[in-house]
């Protein structure tokens, strides 16, 4: 059987080309429906590992989301998370940076909005959009006014080479205070951007996710599957290793997230928690007391 976990993951032991990843469906030729059906399975299994993760209070986990615009980032979590109780789920989608966030370091509000134990905490876009977008803006360091950073030649490699390993000093951070960190490059072609932007156009009721931002940046699209390439060669571990997920086929992809993220998250020790005597003694009492009353 296909092992998606394993076949999309990248743990940074090995050369990585970016163009050389399909952004197609590589495995088993499943029909929609046999796709929507274990996508729904997944969700089940999802929905009682999250209630043991919520109990026990001992863990949490932090899902990250990149993709180029149009890429189904929105679509995923809106499908493959329908099923988790909101009360153990916060979803966070990084905007551009305000006047207050760009007065702090760039992950001053990134650490605002990390999961609590016991929780399932969800970046749509993250702190990797500050070796993205501000790799093929330089301008955007300049504008934040950090320290001596004053001339575009000042935001070189080296800049980054930094920037990379606040990145992994965060992600083993958490993973070492009991925080398992899922990352997922929802890979997809340029072709089946410009599909998905002429649906917006096209489509009345896909209107309102049109932006003629999204059309300037494609310009930029080499730009950008370089920098991810390099963001996901400088941040990829065993420990808190990448997911490249082919998403030409939305449905496709959820398949693939969804497998991914219960495979994970049973590596954790995952139980509801157990009461001691005394614990089991008051809840006896408070039966007793019910049916007395």
């Amino acid at each position: 059987m296909f092992d998606r976990e394993k076949s999309f993951r990248y743990n940074g032991d090995d050369k990585f080309k970016l163009n050389k990843r399909s952004t197609a469906a590589t495995d088993e030729n499943l029909s929609k429906t046999d796709i929507k059906a274990r996508i729904e399975s997944n969700i089940s299994t999802l929905q009682d590992l999250q209630g043991k993760l919520y109990a026990q209070n001992r863990f949490g986990m932090l899902i990250v989301f990149q993709g180029m615009d149009g890429s189904g980032k929105d679509s995923m979590i809106r499908h493959i998370l329908s099923g988790v109780n909101p009360q153990g789920c916060e979803v966070t989608s990084f905007k551009v940076p305000t006047s207050i966030e760009l007065n702090h370091d760039y992950l001053w509000r990134i650490r605002r909005h990390m999961p609590a134990r016991g929780m399932i905490g969800i970046f749509n876009r993250s702190y990797y959009e500050d070796v993205l977008v501000s790799k093929v803006h330089p301008q955007l360091i300049l504008n934040a006014h950090i320290g001596d950073y004053s001339k575009l030649d000042q935001v070189n490699d080296d800049f980054f080479a930094d920037r990379y390993k606040d990145i992994n000093f965060l992600e083993d951070y958490m993973q070492r205070n009991g925080f398992m960190v899922l990352k997922f490059f929802l890979h997809m072609s340029k072709d089946e951007q410009k599909n998905r932007f002429k649906r917006r156009i096209e489509m009345p009721d896909h209107n309102w996710k049109f932006s003629a931002a999204d059309i300037k940046e494609r310009q930029y699209w080499d730009d950008y599957q370089a920098a991810y390439e390099k963001a996901i060669k400088n941040t990829a571990s065993k420990q808190n290793p990448w997911y490249v997920i082919p998403s030409d086929d939305k449905w496709y992809s959820r398949l693939c997230v969804s497998d991914i993220i219960d495979r994970r998250m049973k590596e954790l020790p995952l139980k509801y928690p157990d009461l001691d005597d005394a614990s089991k003694a008051q809840l006896e009492n408070a039966l007793d007391q019910l049916e007395k009353n």
